[in-house]
């Protein structure tokens, strides 16, 4: 099999990679702030929220967030989201990042995939929803391919424009929400 064909092979299916397989799927702790931190610096794509605000959302929103841990135990991936206060049934995903040496190899879907599993278990869930800036190819194909794997429909609206916020060098955020979603 071909890197590109086994590659799409992970993107159907995240839990077949092997680095997935071996990875274990987990709530942060408190203590992994400062990793998750470190995990979004350096992705270089994401808005990088303050040190406090990670170690916060480790401790607050862990129910809602995932972490991918090693077989040491070290996280090299994480999710964070939250339940959202209007629609409790709809989880938001705000942020996933995945150690740059393990992009690629189905990481990201094990964890979305994990996590909503969870999230579906425990309060309840009909539809994920996420923002995206155009021309982020590869968040659109991982949420695209979580659509797909949970047969669930995909629709895409302008949530936010660029000048709703303030300064310059932001892009607009375009709203994905997959459902519904049956577990």
């Amino acid at each position: 099999m071909t890197a590109h064909a086994e590659l799409a092979r992970y993107r159907k299916n995240p839990s077949t990679a092997p680095l997935a397989s071996t990875m274990l799927i987990d709530r942060p702790r408190q203590g992994d702030g400062a990793r998750l931190w470190r995990l979004a610096r350096d992705s270089r794509t994401l808005d990088l929220n303050s040190a406090y605000s990670y170690l916060l959302w480790c401790r607050d929103f862990s129910a809602t967030s995932a972490v991918a841990r090693d077989p040491a135990g070290r996280p090299v991936g994480f999710v964070s989201g939250y339940l959202r206060p209007e629609a409790p049934g709809t989880l938001f995903v705000w942020q996933i990042a995945v150690d740059d040496s393990i992009r690629g190899l189905g990481v990201a879907g094990a964890l979305l995939d994990g996590l909503s599993a969870r999230v579906a278990s425990e309060h309840g869930l009909s539809h994920l929803e996420t923002t995206i800036t155009p021309g982020n190819v590869a968040s659109e194909r991982l949420f695209a391919s979580y659509a797909e794997r949970h047969s669930a429909t995909l629709t895409r609206e302008v949530l936010f424009e660029a000048d709703e916020f303030p300064g310059d060098g932001y892009a607009t955020e375009v709203l994905h929400r997959i459902g519904p979603l049956h577990f």
